[in-house]
């Protein structure tokens, strides 16, 4: 691991396991992640979608359906960026990869749940369901380092001070 310090803020460098470790950290218990695709006119296009409840491990699932907008633009490029978010924490996470899309039936009963019978009302054997699948090979994220009050004080120092005082951690890493 690198490290390299920029207005004595922290940046990190990571890569492998504990890249994989600290995105898993970060994107557990968020539930909703803005998914990025390039539209047919070359302009990005994003939408909530649903994470599954379970650790991540490099790819990430999704249920979509087979006729949706997001399945023709990764006909064209499989490129994503998922965005996540959590206010609360102070995380803030950008994972890129590369998107699939399939009928999986196996995949589809395993990753089902009654949640989504509000899109699919026929259930999990209907047969607009699609998997999506990302593998995910690289990711930036921000998360502060401290309680809500001392990281305020932290911004207000660092606004005061031209950004010399750090508030949290920032960091890039490949899968």
């Amino acid at each position: 691991m690198s490290e390299k310090h920029d207005h004595d803020s922290h940046y990190k460098e990571l890569s492998g396991h504990e890249g994989l470790a600290k995105i898993a950290e970060l994107v557990k218990g968020i539930r909703i992640a803005m998914m990025t695709t390039e539209a047919k006119d070359g302009t990005m296009s994003s939408r909530p979608m649903a994470v599954q409840d379970e650790p991540f491990n490099g790819t990430l699932w999704f249920l979509t359906r087979r006729g949706s907008e997001k399945v023709d633009e990764l006909d064209q490029d499989h490129h994503v960026t998922l965005t996540f978010a959590e206010p609360k924490d102070s995380k803030y996470i950008a994972l890129k990869g590369m998107a699939s899309v399939s009928q999986d039936r196996s995949k589809i009963k395993e990753l089902w749940n009654p949640m989504y019978k509000a899109w699919f009302p026929k259930g999990e054997d209907d047969p607009e369901i699609a998997v999506l699948r990302v593998e995910v090979n690289q990711a930036d994220y921000w998360e502060a380092s401290s309680s809500k009050l001392i990281m305020l004080a932290k911004y207000v120092a660092a606004s005061v001070t031209g950004g010399k005082v750090a508030v949290g951690e920032a960091g890039h890493v490949r899968v």
